[in-house]
């Protein structure tokens, strides 16, 4: 009987990797679900799965949170600067468990890319080589809800600003990569795999005309300079730092950093990945 534990498992995308697990066939009580707070997964405990608390910046939460646990799907922190040495203590934890398999959520290309967000998944991808534990290192790329939550913007203005020219950015749901997540955790592989994870690549010209056409209300993409990016970005309100950052995305999906194909997605879904029209009705509701 294999043991499954999901870090991070109330959030969106372990939640849902967790709710993939028990759709799947996968008893509730070989499921664990880690949470940095259990009684906010309390309706999974009622379902039958374990609940523990496991809080990357807690590493005494760690040990007791993967007793017994054969096979674990760790999620990506969210505090930048602190990626590292969370996930790393939830690795070293890991190993001492005696887990035989992680499944780390990183970023496309986490390699070679000039991403902001990279470095930090680049780090965890070599604390991952040196633990001695096999690994499945799923580089997601952009979840499509990183801009259908900035639908009503787009409307009210007409237009999706940016700076990534005419680079392709491969989208795709927080729920397809979740169920991708819970497919490769279930997977017989061997050794260390690596899959680039993403939809087919659009452009932000794409974006706008899948909004347009599923609102009806014409928008379109107005591609400025980075530095150009940054001062409309500061006199909406955002600081000198965050505005720098959302530039220094677009600016690696100009060279292509976020273009990773739909293939290896698509395998681990079973099906295509959902196509952006799709995506952006659901979110429009």
């Amino acid at each position: 009987m294999t043991t499954y534990a999901v870090t991070g498992a109330t959030g969106h995308l372990g939640r849902r990797a967790v709710e993939e697990l028990l759709e799947r066939g996968v008893a509730a009580g070989d499921v664990v679900a880690v949470a940095r707070r259990p009684e906010a997964a309390d309706g999974l405990a009622a379902r039958g799965v374990q609940v523990r608390e496991g809080d990357y910046s807690r590493p005494e939460t760690l040990p007791p949170a993967l007793a017994g646990v054969d096979r674990l799907l760790l999620i990506s922190g969210s505090e930048p600067g602190q990626r590292v040495a969370q996930h790393r203590a939830v690795i070293e934890a890991a190993a001492v468990a005696g887990v035989q398999r992680i499944v780390y959520t990183s970023i496309a290309h986490a390699d070679t890319s000039t991403n902001p967000l990279a470095e930090e998944h680049r780090g965890t991808e070599e604390a991952l080589r040196g633990a001695g534990v096999p690994a499945t290192v799923l580089r997601n790329s952009w979840y499509v809800e990183n801009y259908t939550s900035q639908l009503d913007t787009y409307l009210a203005t007409g237009e999706i600003l940016g700076a990534a020219g005419e680079g392709r950015v491969s989208i795709a749901p927080r729920a397809d990569y979740a169920v991708a997540a819970a497919a490769a955790l279930l997977a017989d592989d061997e050794g260390t795999v690596v899959r680039e994870l993403g939809g087919p690549g659009v452009t932000l010209a794409d974006l706008a005309a899948a909004v347009s056409e599923v609102t009806g209300t014409t928008v379109r993409y107005r591609d400025v300079p980075a530095e150009q990016l940054v001062a409309a970005l500061q006199a909406a309100g955002l600081d000198a730092g965050t505005a720098g950052f959302v530039a220094a995305i677009d600016t690696s999906i100009a060279r292509g950093e976020l273009d990773t194909g739909d293939a290896d997605l698509a395998a681990l879904l079973g099906r295509p990945v959902t196509p952006l029209v799709e995506a952006v009705r659901a979110a429009r509701g």
